[in-house]
């Protein structure tokens, strides 16, 4: 009985060209990621002040910076402030984008584009634009959502200066962040409600199952993944903020909304301790990593123990 002939390897051309197409991206992309790392890292372990900038010639000082900024107890009150801040808007997204998806599921077709448009058109407003705009809404005297209030009957938010107050500051923040959010959590897990089959939902029903159970016991278990994503990504966006409150606040008032970013830009660049801000910037980033990976490694294990 014949042999089949083996197989001819492709060229080295073929196995190497699409390498050699995707290399410049990758070259540059790690450029641009992994020398502003390394340099913020090499900064943070020197004494890096105006003189340096100017002159050169940073002395190198070890964890002298590390230590200063942990010993200091600001860096561990903006600290809680930060997690506190993640952790709000963190929730509010995840809920608000599940409800909503939800809500798109059980829209009828011309009604669900017109919300899908609705949630596009946010999400692709410019971070400084929409911010501009929720400082015109929250204006004391000409702002509409004061004018509302009032109209409402709630006279006390006539010409109220939401800006002026450390808790008033925070929510409107708060709700700047949830508003930008909430339509990539929506539009993913819509993508991922489409997938799961009618069949589940029907069995559920057959069983008695309700609304909430039906939920609990098909929706999340078969998006779970998709969940773990969602949550990660809104973790790194909210963590991360910057721009959207030193447009608003610059951190204050009373350093009421100042986390981590915003805390490590005001010791760099006001300041002019550019080793504590990189030390600052160092630090939120291992912080970050930590919350991620204890975040996914606790979903992998409910993932293992409900599916052995």
């Amino acid at each position: 009985m014949p042999t089949a002939a083996p197989t001819a390897r492709p060229p080295i051309r073929s196995r190497v060209g699409p390498y050699l197409l995707v290399a410049p991206t990758v070259v540059g992309a790690a450029f641009l990621l992994l020398y502003p790392l390394a340099r913020n890292l090499l900064i943070s372990f020197q004494h890096f002040r105006m003189a340096e900038l100017i002159r050169g010639g940073a002395p190198w000082v070890g964890i002298a910076n590390y230590t200063e900024v942990l010993d200091d107890p600001e860096f561990w009150r903006v600290v809680r402030r930060t997690l506190a801040w993640t952790a709000l808007n963190t929730v509010l997204i995840t809920v608000l984008g599940t409800l909503t998806a939800l809500l798109l599921i059980r829209l009828g077709r011309r009604m669900r584009l017109a919300v899908m448009s609705a949630l596009v058109l946010t999400w692709a407003t410019p971070v400084i634009a929409a911010t501009t705009v929720f400082q015109w809404l929250f204006q004391s005297r000409f702002g509409v959502v004061n004018w509302v209030l009032d109209q409402l009957g709630l006279h006390g938010f006539r010409d109220y200066a939401w800006f002026a107050h450390e808790d008033a500051t925070f929510a409107v923040l708060v709700a700047l962040i949830v508003w930008q959010s909430v339509p990539f959590a929506a539009l993913t897990l819509y993508g991922g409600l489409t997938t799961i089959p009618n069949e589940l939902y029907e069995s559920a029903r057959l069983d008695g199952a309700g609304p909430w159970q039906t939920f609990r016991l098909v929706t999340f278990p078969v998006l779970r993944p998709l969940f773990a994503l969602v949550t990660s990504l809104e973790v790194i966006w909210t963590f991360k903020c910057f721009a959207q409150i030193w447009v608003v606040s610059q951190g204050g008032p009373n350093s009421a909304t100042t986390t981590l970013p915003v805390y490590a830009f005001q010791i760099a660049q006001s300041l002019h301790k550019y080793d504590l801000g990189s030390a600052v910037s160092t630090l939120t980033v291992l912080i970050l990593l930590t919350a991620l990976v204890a975040t996914l490694r606790r979903m992998h294990r409910q993932e293992a123990e409900e599916n052995p």
